[in-house]
């Protein structure tokens, strides 16, 4: 027979633990996870659950107090912190509530930028670049700076770059928590069809029903452990996104 298939990523036992004076507060406690390739996963649970430090530890953006976080099989936490910059920069890409694009660089330098940290060729990651602003709907917003942009425009860039190196998950931390609800079911709708298009894994932490109801699977995080979620509502249809690209505002 043949043997099981590697998950893409695993989170084994894993705890995080912050010490406040004298008391020692457990967000995670042996918590499990496993995340196939192409997966779409919403992690749903009360604020202060745990929720973004999770998507942190499976990100490597900060490290656990106990177990491991596994991609293809190999625990993340081995690395050296550059080693975990660069496994993040060519392998993960993050989508947060809060866009944290750098003001003083256009939209096409924002998305520009993961390849060019990457070394890649320059010309190759502007092409890449342009493509993927195309695809989000700012074509004719490229050389303008965040500020210049709609909360909803930012939030797109944002996602450009989460996609400018092909990552094989991506980690989405409350995407559409700062959004208008037609803003927000579009930056929704997007990234749904990424992950589609591209066979992303996609993993969102998140507090919209509907956000929740449109991913494969709910897990409800609580009391610092993982469990699947009966009370997700049904998913509702998506309404297709129009051609124009600045319906976001």
């Amino acid at each position: 027979m043949p043997g099981r298939m590697t998950p893409l990523v695993e989170a084994v036992r894993l705890d995080k633990r912050y010490v406040d004076g004298p008391a020692v507060v457990r967000v995670l406690e042996e918590l499990d996870l496993t995340v196939g390739a192409g997966d779409r996963i919403a992690i749903v649970g009360d604020s202060g659950v745990g929720k973004s430090t999770l998507l942190h530890l499976l990100g490597g953006l900060d490290r656990p107090s106990g177990g491991h976080v596994l991609f293809d099989g190999d625990d993340i936490f081995t690395r050296t912190d550059a080693e975990l910059a660069a496994f993040r920069n060519r392998t993960l890409g993050f989508v947060f509530q809060f866009h944290h694009l750098l003001g003083d660089f256009t939209a096409l330098e924002n998305v520009m930028l993961p390849g060019l940290i990457a070394r890649q060729p320059a010309a190759a990651v502007r092409a890449r670049a342009l493509s993927l602003l195309e695809r989000v709907g700012l074509q004719e917003r490229l050389v303008h700076r965040p500020a210049e942009l709609s909360g909803g425009e930012q939030q797109r860039v944002a996602v450009a770059r989460a996609l400018s190196l092909r990552p094989r998950l991506i980690l989405a931390d409350e995407p559409t928590g700062n959004l208008d609800p037609t803003t927000g079911e579009e930056v929704q709708e997007l990234l749904l069809e990424l992950n589609h298009e591209q066979g992303s894994a996609l993993v969102v932490a998140t507090h919209n029903p509907r956000l929740a109801a449109a991913m494969g699977r709910t897990l409800r995080l609580a009391h610092g452990r993982l469990s699947d979620d009966r009370q997700a509502p049904p998913a509702a249809p998506l309404a297709r996104r129009g051609s124009g690209g600045g319906g976001a505002s």
